[in-house]
């Protein structure tokens, strides 16, 4: 199975080369590691970058230059910073061609809950309300199972939705899934996970057609 810096690689080829990226925290924000060299993609995060590059190496961080998760992060040659305004204008105005987002919870009809539990303090939803509603490609990169090994990707949410119907595809750490109208459509299986693995742990209905092979990473 996939670590975290395995599901971004597998992500990272779904980006296309002139693609607008929004970068959701956590996993996502792994993704602008593994783009390709020879493609130009401009990577935005809401509070009111474009054109971030990969994580700095440790000892060149600069404070000032963060992400919409507080992480330091380089920017690219060309790239722009500006207000909450004109981000969210880019989010609402559909100027994003793809958007990578953490869940907690994946429904088989593509609703996603990815802000809050119940009886924890939480920030707010931040612009995860949105990016579900504003955006056409929404892939989800998570872990199959939470901690206490329950599956995350489930026939209804029980966790207060984040958007509904929203969600296209979803990588973790056991396989790609792509959310169509007869559940979770089983595309490719992690190196050395079995299809019987992925079916135990996936609580929602899982489509199986054919054999299913292996991500090439």
């Amino acid at each position: 199975m996939l670590d975290k810096n395995g599901i971004a690689k597998r992500i990272a080829k779904e980006v296309k080369d002139g693609y607008y990226v929004n970068l959701g925290i956590g996993i996502p924000t792994l993704v602008a590691n593994f783009v390709r060299d020879d493609i130009s993609v401009e990577f935005q995060s809401e509070n009111g970058v474009l054109g971030m590059g990969p994580f700095p190496f440790a000892g060149e961080e600069d404070a000032d230059i963060i992400n919409a998760g507080k992480q330091t992060i380089t920017t690219l040659p060309g790239a722009s910073f500006f207000d909450s305004a004109t981000s969210f204008g880019m989010i609402r105005g559909k100027h994003v061609d793809l958007t990578i987002l953490g869940a907690m919870e994946v429904a088989e009809n593509g609703d996603i809950a990815n802000w809050k539990i119940p009886g924890k303090m939480v920030k707010g939803m931040g612009g995860a309300m949105d990016l579900v509603a504003s955006a056409e490609n929404i892939i989800v990169a998570m872990m199959h199972t939470n901690r206490a090994g329950a599956s995350k990707l489930l026939k209804q949410c029980s966790l207060p939705l984040t958007g509904v119907g929203c969600v296209k595809k979803v990588v973790t750490n056991l396989a790609v899934l792509e959310v169509t109208g007869e559940g979770f459509e089983l595309v490719e299986r992690a190196p050395g996970v079995s299809v019987a693995q992925i079916e135990e742990v996936t609580e929602g209905t899982l489509v199986i057609n054919g054999e299913i092979p292996e991500m090439e990473l």
